[in-house]
């Protein structure tokens, strides 16, 4: 059994982002993440500081805006707006989830899909469906590189994604497709989720519940990646499998914490980044 270790990968590509920053720099081009907070949900606080410290340690500005929980949808859409008109701006960040009140898809499709590099916007989950070049939802992104670290390849192999979401799971299975796998996608409806993790070559778990893949739900030699992201009443944090029981069965797996979650991160940053270049043909 062999960790794939996102920790590691994630160092590797920062060193090259904090490279071509550098470079952009001396071009006068100075990367911008802009990220907008609405709300004061820890999880999510947390989660825009860790992604301001990377730009920090890259080289990377980063633009926070904290608007409160009661935020009229018309006041975040003109936010948007303002950023979407900044040239000094490549790279606009809702952070989700946003308040009830809130149309989130209204909101993402404001973006525009030349700064969208979340990769929601609905013209780059189209071109992703087709191959086309575009911005790519950070974590499935930060799955398929670690996949290519490990020169782990995808053409010909069953794969099955436990998640549906149009954040990881949806756009996950398109990338795995693309890869040239076959890929079954399981949800809240699926009858028997073990039915197709028996028989996978490579299980992706995005559900956010703890020890929802057991050992016997995998077959010997698998690979398991494991997306999910949980806290425990103990402060632990945890994904969906359950790894004590589970990694003497595979072949490779990731850990939680220090597996998909630093390479989110790392590939964000890698989408800003994209966003700058663009700079350099005008």
């Amino acid at each position: 059994m062999k960790i794939l270790d996102g920790k590691m990968l994630s160092s590797k590509i920062e060193v090259q982002i904090q490279k071509e920053v550098e470079f952009l720099n001396q071009n006068f081009i100075y990367p911008t993440l802009a990220v907008i907070l609405v709300g004061d949900d820890p999880a999510s606080a947390s989660y825009v500081k860790m992604k301001s410290k990377a730009c920090e340690r890259v080289g990377m500005n980063t633009l926070t805006f904290a608007m409160p929980s009661n935020t009229e949808e018309e006041i975040l859409l003109e936010k948007i707006h303002e950023l979407n008109i900044d040239n000094k701006i490549d790279g606009i960040l809702v952070q989700l989830p946003l308040p009830k009140h809130i149309d989130s898809s209204k909101i993402l499709e404001a973006i525009c899909p030349s700064k969208d590099v979340d990769g929601f916007h609905s013209l780059n989950v189209g071109r992703a469906t087709l191959g086309f070049e575009c911005f790519i939802p950070a974590t499935p992104l930060g799955v398929m590189h670690l996949l290519s670290e490990y020169a782990i390849e995808l053409r010909g192999k069953d794969c099955v994604v436990v998640g549906a979401s149009n954040i990881v799971g949806k756009p996950l299975a398109t990338l795995l497709l693309n890869a040239g796998a076959t890929v079954s996608v399981c949800h809240i409806d699926t009858k028997d989720v073990s039915i197709y993790t028996k028989m996978a070559d490579i299980v992706f778990v995005a559900v956010g519940k703890p020890n929802l893949i057991t050992q016997e739900m995998i077959k010997e030699g698998a690979i398991v990646v494991d997306i999910g992201i949980n806290r425990l009443s103990d402060g632990r944090l945890v994904g969906d499998v359950d790894f004590e029981n589970v990694a003497p069965k595979c072949s490779y797996i990731t850990p939680v914490p220090g597996g998909v979650g630093p390479m989110t991160i790392a590939t964000l940053l890698q989408n800003t980044l994209q966003s700058a270049k663009t700079k350099l043909k005008r």
